[in-house]
Parts: structure tokens; C-alpha cells; sequence
């Protein structure tokens, strides 16, 4: 088991990480969401042992992290990652296996990663989606039970991503752990088993992305009206967290849509096209964290 254990770590007056407190299991696989700032970057340093906490303890399957990195039981795709250059992408690849001390074969390495035919290319000549790539087949050159990702899929194409996040799942499959950090929170809701949310440090949410979509509470809902639309009329709608209007097409979230929809009807308007949905997991995200920040002094 990963775990985290009150950890705290500060920047001078900002604190990047704020009482934390977690743990990761096997075969699962995990997204870490938050805005620029809530401490994704350094929890992920934690992890890996790049940083100590200035409070509590990480623990890494029963040890240290560093203890577990160098025992080959933890692989890193980290956004700041750089490559040497003038050396072709297999030779970069079968480095990583040598020094790995559960490592893999080189050449299955190059195939999961979708790296066999430009295995003869120098690393310096890729572009951002093939040296991404690279970065994956260093990650996985060993039998890890834990695989760390930052930002794993930027600069892939719709194919690449597709590829990558099924093998991802068949490391999730085989009991490894797989943690990443994303943007991408299409990704994170069709992916993940968890999904933790940061905000300031401390842990927002923690629960599948259909318990994360739940807990933000809102409801979009979307209709057509003929004729002029007085906005300000809409915007006295109950229960109304926001409201667009684009032509005749009105977009509303609410924390009560039957109430907001009666209420339109209530109004004398005659709504088409009329839509009910629950929040994606990137308008709950921003829901929550928005409700957050509104907290705060």
C-alpha cells in the first residue's frame, strides 16, 4: 500500500501540501485533479522522494520512497522529464531496462509503448507525442507495482491516447497501482477508479467520478425559446447556480432542476428541446472548487 500520513510541506508562506492524508491500493487506477497550485506537482514530488515533508511521513510499500524506487518498485512519467539527446530511442530504452533491477525486455518495452518502428530514431529528432512516449517506455522498463504519471498523454493524438490508456489498464489489471495527474478530465472520468481532488493542499474529494459528479449537486439543463429572452427574468430562476444564453438556446445549471424547470413553466415560457443532465466530471470539478474558493477569505 502507498499511503500518506499528515503530510505537510511548505514554500516559505505558501503551504503546497496541507495535512494530507490518503492511501493507494493495488489494481487501481487513480487521478489527481486540482487547479494551477493546489500542490499536485509537489504531492507527486513527495511520492517519489524528490522532496521531504515537513511534517508526517509518505510511505511507499512499508518503506521510504527512495528505499522503493531504488528497489525498482516504483516507475515516474514526470512532465519535467527531460531525454538525452544524440543517443536513438532503443538505445535510451535498453539503458533504462539494464539499470532496472526487475526490468522488462527491451523489446517489449519499445511494443507497449508503440515505439518498434521509430526505434532507430534519435530521441532529439521526435516530436512532443513520440518522446511522451518515451518517457512511458522508461516508466514501465520494470516490473513496478506503483507507475507515477504527470500529464502522461499532452501532445499525443486521439490514437496515441487510446493505445496508452489501454495499457494502462492492463497494468492496472495486473494489480499495479497507476496515479496520474491530468487536465485532461475527460480522460480522468473515463479512466479512473478514484479520482482526488486537491484544492490549497488539502484533499477536496475523494471517491469515484460518479461520486464526485454527485457530490457537486448541480444539474445542467438546456432549451430552446422562440422569440426575445429576458436574461435577468432567467436569472431569478430557484436554484440557479449559472445561466448562458447563445441565440435562442438557454443553458442553466441548478442545484434543484425540477424545481428550476416547473419554475420556467411557471413563468409562461414554453421551453423546447428540453434537457436534463447531470455535471461531466470537469463542471462538477469546477463546482466544487469554485464552492471552495468561495469559502475562503
Amino acid at each position: 500500500m502507498v499511503g500518506f500520513d499528515q503530510v505537510t510541506k511548505g514554500y516559505g508562506d505558501v503551504r503546497a501540501v496541507d495535512g494530507l492524508t490518503l492511501a493507494l491500493h493495488p489494481g487501481q487506477t487513480v487521478a489527481l485533479l486540482g487547479p494551477n497550485g493546489a500542490g499536485k506537482s509537489t504531492t507527486l514530488d513527495l511520492l517519489l522522494g524528490l522532496r521531504r515533508p515537513d511534517t508526517g511521513t509518505v510511505r511507499v510499500f512499508g518503506t521510504e520512497p527512495r528505499e522503493a524506487i531504488v528497489a525498482g518498485r516504483v516507475g515516474a512519467m514526470l512532465q519535467s522529464g527531460g531525454l538525452m539527446d544524440e543517443v536513438t530511442v532503443a538505445e535510451l530504452v535498453r539503458l533504462a531496462c539494464a539499470l532496472h533491477p526487475r526490468a522488462h525486455p527491451a523489446a517489449d518495452v519499445l511494443a507497449r509503448a508503440g515505439l518498434t518502428q521509430i526505434a532507430d530514431r534519435r530521441v532529439d529528432k521526435l516530436s512532443g507525442g513520440q518522446a511522451q512516449r518515451v518517457r512511458f517506455a522508461l516508466a514501465t522498463a520494470g516490473d513496478s507495482d506503483l507507475i507515477v504519471l504527470d500529464e502522461p498523454t499532452t501532445g499525443m493524438d486521439v490514437t496515441a491516447r487510446q493505445a496508452f490508456w489501454a495499457t494502462m489498464r492492463e497494468q492496472a489489471d495486473q494489480g499495479r497501482t497507476v496515479l496520474f495527474a491530468t487536465h485532461y478530465l475527460e480522460e480522468a472520468d473515463a479512466v479512473a477508479d478514484r479520482v482526488l481532488v486537491l484544492h490549497r493542499g488539502r484533499l477536496l474529494a475523494d471517491g469515484t467520478a460518479a461520486e464526485i459528479k454527485a457530490r457537486a449537486g448541480a444539474r445542467r439543463i438546456s432549451f430552446d425559446l422562440a422569440g426575445a429572452i429576458d436574461e435577468q427574468v432567467l436569472r431569478a430562476l430557484p436554484f440557479l447556480t449559472s445561466l448562458t444564453v447563445s441565440g435562442r438556446t438557454v443553458r442553466l445549471q441548478s442545484s434543484d432542476a425540477d424545481a428550476t424547470v416547473h419554475a420556467v413553466y411557471g413563468l409562461g415560457l414554453y421551453p423546447r428541446n428540453l434537457e436534463v443532465a447531470g455535471l461531466g466530471l470537469e463542471q462538477a470539478f469546477v463546482a466544487l472548487t469554485a464552492a471552495e474558493e468561495a469559502k475562503q477569505p
